[in-house]
């Protein structure tokens, strides 16, 4: 595979030499946000989808498409979703012992888990009527990105990646965590059809998405904190362990969604 690189790129090289996946910078973008912004507006003529990543990887496997193609996504996220259940179940039925805390130390609260006690399917996809346009609600999350910029972004790499979407990076760059990739990539590709979803960055085990249409109410919340649960993000499992509610409170009008795999 080879393509055409757009004009005034910084120094960088293809990965993997001879075959490339994507181009690479050499060194973290000097201004990240406007790097990003400039290739991710001229995605459109030249086919390559920018993305923040790290320099650690030379020779990346790509997970073959067919892969993610092949996930019978609802199936899975109910047979994940049913074994949480069991856990959650069990969990209410012998919670464990309060453990002693130090004077000064806030115990962890206690976690009601997801409302459901059935499979509710995935969450509806936001009307079309009520739609922002993904592209131009990306460079919107960037720019919040880019005003907070977490230490795990400080070396990032600016990548310019031929996939045929955006929900496709992941796999296409052979990124490599913990994560289910997979499930995660047809997740990702479901968010993109039903909230304009868009992935900004993968950088070491860390996954940033952003959403042109997040969550508008607790409901709606409610069920997608429970496909975000779905994918064993450790931010959301285990580290810290956020109550269910909370944790899906905090995606209602979130623009920006983070994931993490240890």
């Amino acid at each position: 595979m080879t393509f055409s690189l757009p004009e005034g790129l910084p120094a960088g090289r293809f990965v993997p030499d001879g075959s490339p996946v994507m181009w690479r910078s050499d060194e973290p973008p000097h201004d990240p946000l406007a790097s990003w912004t400039r290739y991710q507006r001229q995605q459109g003529e030249t086919g390559l989808l920018p993305i923040l990543c790290y320099a650690d990887d030379d020779r990346p496997g790509s997970l073959d498409l067919a892969e993610i193609d092949a996930v019978d996504l609802e199936s899975e996220l109910e047979e994940g979703w049913r074994a949480y259940r069991r856990r959650q179940l069990a969990w209410l039925a012998a919670p464990p012992e309060p453990m002693d805390c130090p004077e000064d130390v806030e115990p962890w609260e206690d976690d009601p888990g997801a409302p459901y006690d059935q499979w509710p399917g995935p969450a509806p996809a936001t009307p079309a009527s009520s739609r922002v346009d993904p592209d131009e609600a990306a460079r919107s999350a960037f720019a919040l990105l880019a005003d907070e910029w977490p230490y795990e972004l400080w070396d990032g790499r600016l990548g310019l990646v031929a996939a045929r979407r955006s929900a496709d990076i992941p796999a296409v760059i052979g990124w490599r965590a913990q994560a289910p990739l997979p499930l995660l990539c047809a997740l990702l590709r479901s968010w993109e059809d039903r909230f304009g979803a868009r992935v900004l960055a993968a950088v070491g085990s860390t996954l940033y998405v952003c959403v042109a249409s997040p969550p508008r109410d607790e409901r709606q919340a409610n069920h997608v904190a429970l496909e975000h649960l779905l994918t064993t993000a450790d931010n959301i499992v285990n580290d810290p362990p956020t109550p269910f509610p909370r944790y899906a409170a905090s995606l209602v009008g979130a623009p920006l969604w983070r994931f993490w795999w240890d």
